[in-house]
């Protein structure tokens, strides 16, 4: 437990003050999911469930596609749709956004999450992948739901207490457990969704396609919680 909260130090958030998130870039009814994926720890595949669930949210959506953030530098992409180019395109001239479509999925690489936010808001979904401990708490505050992502070897007790910290500035996060190969009795009533393994599934939604079988039925659950109404 000790080497856990220790962990999980560097990832406690404060609530936000007043004035640093307006209130209007906050999600209301009927409006696009705003989702905000935060891993907990290195190779926990969060990348993975962001862009699964991405894809679904555009599969879904009059659109077809669904903005998801990316760092620019990451590796060749798959090719885009024509939804999802359109919709990069038309971000194109934004500044401080720079977007590559992928599937159903237009990448986006932008330091300025509320300002993204307040862009896509009435264009398409959104999905937050974040990477870095300093972007969860604006992250959390501009997203409707916020999904922590763990992988077995992960502590269930560092799930709770990011859970309970991201808690305090926006919706309770709902925590997944991914790459599960069987019943681990650890996480048993401490994860709302397990995702199993499937490197298929994986290579599908990091190429901006809606994963298939086991893995693709768990994610679309997770979407129906989450935001992404059918």
């Amino acid at each position: 437990m000790a080497s856990a909260l220790s962990a999980v130090a560097g990832w406690l958030v404060e609530p936000i003050e007043p004035g640093e998130v307006f209130e209007h870039t906050r999600p209301v009814p009927g409006e696009r999911a705003v989702v905000a994926v935060m891993g907990l720890g290195a190779g926990c595949g969060a990348t993975v469930v962001a862009r699964a669930l991405g894809a679904e949210f555009a599969a879904r959506d009059q659109g077809g596609a669904c903005v998801v953030t990316a760092a620019a530098s990451r590796g060749a992409v798959a090719l885009g749709l024509p939804a999802a180019g359109r919709l990069a395109r038309s971000l194109t001239g934004v500044p401080g956004i720079s977007t590559r479509a992928c599937g159903r999925l237009c990448l986006a690489d932008c330091s300025d999450k509320a300002a993204l936010a307040g862009t896509v808001l009435y264009r398409a979904p959104l999905v937050f992948d974040i990477e870095e401990s300093h972007e969860a708490p604006i992250a959390a505050a501009l997203a409707d739901s916020v999904v922590l992502v763990a992988a077995p070897r992960v502590e269930p007790a560092l799930a709770a207490v990011m859970a309970e910290s991201l808690g305090r500035i926006g919706t309770e996060p709902v925590t997944v457990l991914n790459r599960a190969s069987g019943v681990d009795s650890r996480w048993v009533g401490r994860a709302g969704y397990v995702l199993p393994d499937s490197r298929v599934g994986a290579q599908l939604a990091v190429a901006g396609r809606e994963p298939r079988g086991g893995f693709g039925r768990s994610i679309s659950a997770l979407a129906d919680a989450v935001g992404g109404a059918r």
